[in-house]
C-alpha cells in the first residue's frame, strides 16, 4: 500500500511568510553588460575593462565577475587564465549553426501561432510592429531593436508551446548581437521592415505555411548581412 506524504503544516506557513529574493545586482549587470555587447559597446575581442566597469556602474568586482560568469555561459564572453574576460568573436561558421536552428525554430513558431494564437496576442504584436515602424523612421535603431525583438517573442509566445520557448530563449541571446549587426547596412534594415510587414500579413491571414518560409527567409537574409559585416573587418 502506497503512503502519501505530506509537508507539515509549520514549512508550508514559513514558506509564505519567507520574502520572494528580488533580481540579484550581478544579474541587473549582465543585462547592462549583455545591451553594451549587443549594441557594440564592448568590441569583439576586446578584454572586458573590469576596473572601468565597476567605477562606472559603482559597484565592485564581485557583482561584475558573476555577471561576466552569466554572459560566459550565454556565449557572449570568454573567461580566459591569462587575459580574464574577452568579449567572444563571431565567426561564419558558429553563425551558420545558430541560424540555422533558430530559423527552424522560429519558422515552427510561426506555424504553430497561426493555430493557436488568439484574437489579444495577435494584436499585441501588431501593436510592437507598429511602434517599431514609428522607430525606424526616425532611425532610433535601439528602440527599434527592442521592438522587434518583441515581436519574435511575442510570436514565440503564440505559439504556446513551453518546450520550444525555452529552447529559443537559450539561443536568442546568443544570436541577438547578430541580429543587431544586420540593420547597420541601412539598405537591410529597410527590407526587414519590408520583409515584418509580410511577417505580420501572414499571422493576421493566419497562413502557417507562408509565416514560416517568411521567419526562415527573414533570418537567412540577416545572416548573409552579419557574414559580410565580419569579413571586412577581419
Amino acid at each position: 500500500m502506497n503512503e502519501t506524504l505530506s509537508v507539515p503544516t509549520d514549512t508550508l506557513m514559513t514558506a509564505e511568510k519567507a520574502p520572494i529574493a528580488r533580481k540579484g545586482l550581478h544579474e541587473e549587470v549582465a543585462a547592462r553588460l549583455r545591451d553594451m555587447i549587443v549594441e557594440g559597446g564592448l568590441e569583439p575581442g576586446i578584454r572586458v575593462p573590469e576596473r572601468e566597469l565597476c567605477e562606472r556602474f559603482g559597484i565592485s568586482r564581485t557583482p561584475l565577475r558573476e555577471a561576466l560568469k552569466i554572459l560566459a555561459a550565454e556565449g557572449l564572453i570568454d573567461l580566459q587564465h591569462h587575459r580574464g574576460a574577452v568579449v567572444s568573436r563571431l565567426t561564419a561558421e558558429s553563425l551558420d549553426d545558430l541560424f540555422q536552428v533558430m530559423g527552424t525554430l522560429e519558422a515552427l513558431a510561426g506555424e504553430m501561432a497561426c493555430e493557436r494564437a488568439d484574437a489579444a496576442a495577435i494584436a499585441n504584436i501588431r501593436g510592437f510592429h507598429e511602434r517599431m515602424l514609428g522607430h525606424h523612421a526616425r532611425a532610433e535603431l535601439s528602440d527599434y531593436f527592442r521592438l522587434n525583438q518583441q515581436i519574435h517573442e511575442g510570436i514565440v509566445a503564440a505559439a504556446g508551446n513551453p518546450v520550444l520557448t525555452q529552447v529559443y530563449r537559450g539561443l536568442s541571446v546568443r544570436i541577438r548581437r547578430a541580429r543587431y549587426m544586420a540593420n547597420f547596412s541601412k539598405t537591410r534594415w529597410d527590407r526587414a521592415v519590408a520583409e515584418h510587414e509580410l511577417i505580420l500579413e501572414a499571422l493576421i491571414a493566419r497562413d502557417g505555411a507562408r509565416l514560416g518560409g517568411l521567419l526562415r527567409e527573414h533570418l537567412r537574409n540577416k545572416l548573409e548581412v552579419v557574414k559580410t559585416v565580419i569579413l571586412n573587418k577581419n
